[in-house]
């Protein structure tokens, strides 16, 4: 990790960036407004300012930041990636129908309110504790005080149920009060989608969000899915009532419910919803006023493009004809039903070129970074704003269809065992006739705006050499353009964030994992799987042991076994051999497995009992890796 740090700089625009970002107002229609007349349309209140702190004063959203979208967008920004960006910072509490409101811009997604027969029905409570709470307050003071009877979690992101307790207790849904109504398989993946790779995909999302980058026109400008991230404390409370398949319906507080199950769309566990009484049509995170991620850049598996496709499919054919209002869970509602099923095969046909014209272009023998470059939309699609890749992008999806069915092979030979960055970046300034020489040739290149391939060789030049000042000041320059001229929200995070590195070093982020109830959701197995990746298996070689681990408050027993570098652990028994026992609560286990505690620390304070060879307890703990959350991405 780089402790070098230098002050932060950014710079202007070049010429090349400035003329390409003047090209996109040519190429687009910024004519047509209708976006930001339904983006404010309804529009009651909203809080000003448009500050959130927690219980310490501290700030966890701020929309006063982003003012100076207001202006006109600078050489520094894509035209088009700041026309969202304007209609990102849209805020306040909104009426979409007769009986159904929505918060927006309280947080990256939305909180949707749908009055009831006696109280509220809310459906994705937001992020953040503080957030959802300061938008029902919000509600409260304008629609009045009325309780809340349900809560509907559309799908397992933690942008839709994080702030969940913001809204209503424990209490509230174990007295039966508050029903909560959440897809098949919705805790499971809540918990578990971030988990063992979880992380790798945190400093990947500090990149996708630009979590450490400036907010101003030459930083971050919105996340392309929404304004931003909050910052407060996330929670969660367990669904009552699942949704298993299509056609479920529900009665909430007075009011009809017919639900869409939409596994492994968007989201590993989803659903929609149609409002047969109102003529309203919620379609979750699957319809968006963008290209949507198939691969998300800080990484995940890849969507199913063509069941998505087809659950959009499904849900124009049985609801576009008879839905009045369309609302999704990020951005604004769509109003008529020409309109709604119009947007609903615009996207059902977007997703389902990007998987077709793949496969096709693969089957004729070219590779994921040739079709990547290849495709393009077909006209109607081309042009139109709801299918810009303000989030997603056509290049990074082509080549996730491409991984889910072929994989990260490209078939040929010469690319099945490659060197290592490092290795490959020294034999390549060797062949190229060494750093000084790549580094002149390179800023001709960046000279003549050829900033990509600026970022690809100079990269060899960094990774050979990661001390070379002028290597790493060209690469950030070229990484720095590429984000100004990106369309893509986290594309242009991406860069910006790996030219800050590369400037100023790393921005070093150890802050805990949350200790919320996320965490304290997963299951006992879920732990030991993540404890198991943490074994380090070359200091682990060579040893060979039995725990078994009591887990005293739910009664549970595992065997764990060390063998082969190998932590293997399968349900027991209090009477299962072992070399030794460890008894400890779940909560316990948790800090354990996570990392958060160490094992002296929790027998000094009781938290847990050893018997047996105690000393093998102590041993395996000790095998296990502790990882950076600020690990290098731009460097060695």
């Amino acid at each position: 990790m780089s402790t070098n740090a230098k002050p932060a700089t950014t710079k202007p625009a070049t010429a090349h960036t400035a003329a390409a970002n003047q090209s996109v107002l040519s190429a687009l229609p910024f004519e047509d407004r209708r976006a930001f007349d339904d983006a404010h349309r309804g529009f009651i209140a909203t809080l000003d300012p448009m500050v959130i702190t927690d219980d310490t004063g501290r700030v966890v959203w701020d929309l006063e930041r982003f003012a100076f979208l207001q202006d006109d967008a600078p050489d520094t920004v894509n035209p088009s990636l700041w026309r969202m960006s304007q209609l990102h910072s849209a805020h306040g509490l909104f009426k979409v129908a007769d009986h159904i409101f929505q918060v927006r811009g309280f947080d990256i997604s939305n909180m949707t309110i749908i009055e009831g027969d006696t109280g509220y029905v809310i459906v994705d409570p937001l992020t953040s504790v503080e957030c959802a709470r300061a938008a029902m307050e919000l509600t409260y003071e304008h629609l009045g005080d009325k309780p809340i009877r349900a809560v509907i979690y559309t799908h397992s992101h933690a942008d839709h149920f994080g702030g969940v307790k913001g809204i209503i207790s424990d209490d509230d849904v174990t007295s039966g009060a508050v029903r909560i109504v959440a897809p098949l398989g919705f805790l499971e993946h809540a918990v578990s989608e971030n988990v063992y790779a979880g992380n790798a995909m945190m400093r990947r999302a500090q990149y996708m969000y630009g979590q450490n980058v400036p907010v101003n026109g030459a930083g971050v400008v919105s996340t392309g899915l929404g304004i931003a991230l909050s910052g407060g404390q996330m929670s969660l409370l367990q669904p009552t009532e699942i949704i298993s398949e299509s056609g479920q319906e529900l009665v909430l507080d007075g009011v009809r419910f017919e639900f869409q199950y939409t596994p492994d769309s968007e989201a590993p566990a989803e659903m929609h919803f149609y409002l047969p009484d109102m003529r309203a049509l919620c379609m979750a995170e699957n319809v968006s006023h963008h290209m949507h991620n198939l691969y998300t850049l800080r990484g995940a598996q890849v969507r199913d493009s063509l069941g998505w496709s087809r659950y959009l499919d499904e849900a124009l054919q049985r609801y576009g004809a008879i839905s009045d209002v369309m609302f999704i869970c990020h951005q604004w509602p769509v109003w008529g039903s020409d309109a709604i099923s119009d947007l609903l095969a615009e996207h059902r046909d977007l997703y389902r070129y990007i998987h077709d014209e793949t496969l096709r272009l693969a089957a004729h023998g070219h590779t994921m970074v040739e079709i990547a470059e290849m495709i393009e939309l077909p006209e109607g699609l081309d042009t139109s704003w709801t299918a810009r890749g303000y989030y997603g992008s056509l290049n990074h999806n082509v080549k996730g269809v491409y991984q889910r069915y072929l994989g990260w092979f490209d078939g040929n030979p010469a690319t099945l065992h490659p060197h290592t960055p490092v290795e490959s970046g020294r034999r390549y300034l060797e062949f190229m006739g060494g750093a000084e020489e790549v580094l002149r040739k390179a800023r001709k290149s960046f000279d003549d705006g050829d900033y990509r391939w600026v970022a690809q060789v100079v990269n060899h030049v960094v990774f050979a050499d990661p001390d070379n000042a002028e290597a790493r000041e060209l690469q950030a320059d070229a990484l720095e353009q590429l984000g100004y001229q990106s369309e893509s929200a986290p594309w242009r995070n991406f860069y910006l964030t790996g030219a800050q590195d590369l400037r100023e070093g790393v921005h070093s982020d150890e802050a805990a994992l949350n200790g919320s109830e996320v965490v304290g959701a997963m299951t006992v197995d879920m732990l030991l799987d993540y404890m198991a990746i943490r074994v380090n298996g070359p200091k682990a070689s060579g040893r060979n042991f039995v725990l078994l681990l009591g887990i005293s408050d739910t009664g549970e027993y595992r065997r764990a076994e060390l063998t082969h570098g190998v932590l293997n652990c399968t349900p027991a028994d209090s009477t299962t051999d072992a070399d030794a026992t460890v008894r400890l609560p779940k909560a316990a286990l948790t800090g354990l497995a996570l990392g958060a505690v160490q094992l002296a620390d929790a027998v000094s304070a009781g938290m847990v009992e050893l018997s047996g060879d105690e000393e093998l307890a102590y041993d395996l703990f000790a095998l296990l890796d502790t990882f950076s959350k600020s690990f290098n991405v731009v460097t060695p």
